[in-house]
């Protein structure tokens, strides 16, 4: 219960702007936020990409920011992605997919009234014109369920022009085990991650053990199925879960990858690595981290403790 009540607090926090001042402003929070955040710019993005790459890892890069309050602003992320991918193009790092990008439909206008949905669609589909132009892929990042179909329905049109789009599902979601069994066909790329924004109980599970149970079931579906399962966990245990499966389904190395946060159990990334997992990286940059640290915290109580350990050590 403690947990719960600390993920809802932090959930909470992350929609207050008076917090987002005093956070924004605290001297230490660059060099705090720089563990989990590759940088502001588009160059920061591309340097760490790198460096990631050169360790042997995969990557999948998302520029901050959710929500967009008007037209320009979901232009500038569109545009944002296309500058980021011309840049990975240059340097090779895109090269089999070395390095994609996740986007957010609601960073390019999806709740920009009635055509919100078909105009960030229609970004969308730029985005994935240029990914493909330099040899790589996009996933669709999921958000609150209040746009889970419609990111469905996206990604369904996306798919006709570009079927290596790839999904993300969440297991706090109640309707996430039937999503999965209707993604698991051949093709067909799924990130699928425990979920981190503040949901009624309606519609999604609240109590960790509930939320990992459903992880499970989900992850089942996925490793049975034909596609391409996308495993985004830092947990120990969910990992030797999938690694099980992975033997059960008779899943070669590579039929599957396991995906975690940039600065969060990096020595995991490398061991996995290096027994032959597909380890992808999820690497964020830009200006609005505010709400990302917030969601980050709220998902893994020792998120919490290292931010506040770094404030104590550095104030």
């Amino acid at each position: 219960m403690l947990t719960t009540a600390l993920r809802t607090t932090l959930l909470q926090a992350a929609k207050s702007r008076q917090l987002r001042q005093v956070v924004e402003n605290a001297p230490v929070s660059r060099s705090v936020v720089a563990r989990f955040v590759a940088g502001n710019h588009t160059e920061d993005a591309v340097r760490t990409s790198a460096s990631l790459v050169a360790d042997g890892l995969l990557v999948t890069v998302d520029h901050l920011g959710e929500d967009t309050v008007d037209q320009a602003q979901a232009n500038g992320v569109r545009d944002a992605y296309l500058e980021l991918l011309g840049r990975l193009g240059d340097s090779g790092l895109a090269e089999g997919g070395a390095v994609e990008v996740s986007l957010k439909l609601s960073a390019v206008g999806q709740s920009l009234g009635a055509d919100g949905p078909k105009r960030s669609t229609a970004a969308a589909h730029e985005i994935c014109s240029k990914a493909a132009e330099i040899g790589t892929s996009v996933t669709l990042d999921a958000e609150d369920h209040t746009t889970t179909d419609l990111t469905l329905e996206s990604l369904r049109d996306l798919r006709r022009d570009f079927p290596w789009v790839g999904a993300v599902v969440q297991s706090y979601l109640r309707r996430t085990e039937g999503d999965c069994s209707d993604l698991a066909h051949e093709g067909s790329r799924v990130r699928l991650c425990k979920g981190a924004y503040a949901e009624p109980a309606s519609v999604a599970f609240a109590e960790t053990a509930e939320i990992d149970r459903s992880y499970v079931r989900c992850m089942r579906v996925l490793m049975a199925g034909q596609g391409y399962p996308m495993l985004a966990t830092h947990d120990p245990r969910l990992v030797d879960i999938a690694g099980a499966l992975a033997v059960q389904h008779e899943r070669d190395q590579g039929s599957y990858e396991y995906q975690m946060l940039y600065g969060i159990r990096p020595f995991e990334q490398a061991r996995l690595a290096a027994l032959g997992e597909k380890v992808r990286v999820y690497l964020p940059y830009g200006e609005e981290w505010y709400g990302y640290l917030m969601r980050r915290m709220a998902e893994r109580p020792a998120n919490t403790a290292f931010f506040v350990r770094s404030l104590v050590s550095k104030g």
